[in-house]
């Protein structure tokens, strides 16, 4: 008799590590919820996943003939909407009056033009690149002078820099572990069917960062969208990051049925 008990609880003790695997296998590829917890080299992140096969991708930068600076702007501008949002994000960097810097397609409109100069920052840490979906629903981060070239013609489109990843390998300039250290955002793909939008939860360097992309996301390609403002509004979380005023915003909703 106690032997059986003890084969019952070695079996129960395995059903529950079994069970725990698959909940966090689902929440890693974001089945039945919208965004799961990592930790990876002592950081924390928050991936949230897109699937065009379920969801529905916008960027939004207007409402109303005004830029929208906060997720209290983006909820008034989703309006009926809104009960389908699993989760938005900053989508870029953007002016003192919130306008994108670089390219930016809403709903196959451009309403700012790709950028190519050198300059100062982030932004201009080249490669940089735009994230961006075509008609086909198809998810993309490509450099910029290679979008350039391929002039895609983009539903949606948003571009940042520097890139993160590059068809596998890390941005050149990135240290291993830099000393600059903020909360970051950005967005990665690995098959062109899926988009990882990524903010960490704790401040991270630039070569932390993109290895996250690749290594623990298997992430090809990798854009960063920004740092030191970079929010997340995640209602499955029940999290509404309140900070300074940004610019453009990602938006993944349900689809409809």
């Amino acid at each position: 008799m106690k032997w059986r008990r003890s084969a019952m609880a070695a079996m129960l003790a395995a059903a529950l590590i079994a069970g725990v695997g698959v909940i966090a296998a689902r929440q890693r590829e974001g089945v039945g919820t919208p965004c799961a917890a990592y930790r990876f080299e002592g950081a924390r992140f928050t991936v949230c996943v897109f699937d065009p096969a379920q969801h529905e991708l916008r960027l939004v930068s207007r409402h109303r003939g005004a830029f929208v600076r906060d997720f209290d702007g983006l909820a008034e501008a989703l309006g009926a909407a809104r009960p389908r949002l699993r989760f938005a994000m900053n989508a870029g960097m953007f002016n003192n009056l919130g306008a994108p810097i670089g390219l930016y397609i809403e709903d196959g409109a451009e309403q700012a033009p790709l950028r190519l100069t050198d300059g100062p920052g982030n932004f201009h840490m080249k490669p940089n690149g735009v994230f961006w979906q075509g008609a086909d629903g198809g998810v993309h981060v490509t450099e910029s002078e290679a979008f350039a070239e391929l002039s895609p013609g983009a539903r949606w489109a948003t571009q940042s820099g520097p890139m993160l990843v590059i068809d596998g390998a890390l941005h050149p300039r990135f240290q291993h572990d830099g000393p600059s250290r903020y909360i970051r955002n950005g967005v990665g793909v690995r098959d062109g069917r899926t988009a990882y939008f990524v903010i960490s939860d704790s401040a991270v360097s630039f070569g932390r960062f993109a290895r996250f992309f690749r290594d623990e996301l298997g992430c090809t390609d990798a854009l960063f969208l920004d740092g030191a403002v970079s929010s997340l509004w995640a209602p499955a979380l029940d999290r509404r990051d309140d900070g300074p005023a940004l610019g453009p915003m990602i938006v993944v909703l349900d689809r409809t049925s």
